[in-house]
């Protein structure tokens, strides 16, 4: 009941507002003057930095997701067998999990720095990459790949520890090479965290806001603004608290269609094994 009540207050009150913001009026106070329907829907799609802010969302996401989860899956079959200073490592790629989001943001724009940061530096660019409208995006890519590896390797890693070694004994006699085994056995095996880290990654890009409030503020030229620093700044910046609350719903539902499908793809694969 305690948790109950919680989530009916902090989570399901303020959903149904938000949904009923989305239609209706609302004036710079936050009370609802009439009902609007479909029509600020319709503004907002119409919107060109609603497409912009869209556009480069599905973009970070598609990008982030298959990134983060490739590095820390192979990290993890990497570090799987416990030998001398696997802990070292383990402790070192874990770390970032320690730090927070607006001190790896401020680390970042040092690194990235087009004039001094050590990123330029060791492959010999000049970059400006929260300067550029062309890299400001990649830039953003690279803080939140780097701040998600922690997570999804702690979680790897535990799934491949946890997998039967008799199976992968019995696959090894059977005459599997290194490759089958992995990507035969122990990738099916840990499926299900798979599933778990796609839908966990997703709704994480989907929700990308923190690097941007602080590194570029959307810019330049909107070439970083997605869908929930748009929500930010026309709630806060214009006061416009109906598209903003159009904004989240329509984020909702793009994050809910994924996790289906995610969850689609984990009961298919289920059925197959």
């Amino acid at each position: 009941m305690p948790m109950l009540l919680f989530a009916v207050v902090f989570v399901y009150y303020p959903f149904l507002k938000t949904v009923l913001y989305s239609v209706s009026n609302v004036n710079i106070m936050g009370r609802i003057t009439g009902f609007a329907g479909l029509e600020n829907y319709a503004y907002l799609f119409s919107r060109r930095e609603f497409s912009t802010a869209l556009s480069n969302t599905l973009k970070l996401t598609a990008l982030n997701v298959p990134i983060t989860l490739a590095i820390t899956l192979l990290l993890a079959r990497l570090l799987k067998n416990k030998r001398l200073f696997t802990g070292v490592f383990e402790t070192f790629i874990a770390s970032t999990m320690a730090v927070s989001m607006g001190a790896a943001s401020l680390i970042f724009k040092v690194l990235l720095n087009p004039t001094v940061g050590l990123f330029n530096h060791v492959l010999g660019l000049s970059i400006g990459w929260y300067q550029d409208r062309n890299t400001a995006l990649y830039g953003i890519l690279l803080l939140t790949v780097w701040m998600g590896i922690g997570y999804n390797f702690l979680l790897f890693l535990s799934a491949f520890r946890a997998v039967p070694r008799d199976i992968l004994d019995s696959a090894r006699m059977d005459g599997a090479n290194a490759w089958q085994v992995f990507w035969k056995m122990e990738v099916p095996l840990v499926f299900p965290t798979v599933i778990y880290m796609i839908c966990t990654n997703t709704i994480l890009a989907l929700m990308t806001s923190g690097p941007i409030l602080i590194l570029t503020q959307g810019g330049p030229a909107r070439s970083t603004t997605t869908l929930i620093y748009l929500m930010y700044s026309t709630g806060y910046g214009s006061n416009n608290y109906s598209m903003a609350a159009c904004v989240s719903v329509v984020t909702f539902g793009i994050t809910l269609f994924f996790t289906i499908i995610s969850l689609y793809a984990d009961g298919k694969k289920a059925q197959s094994l």
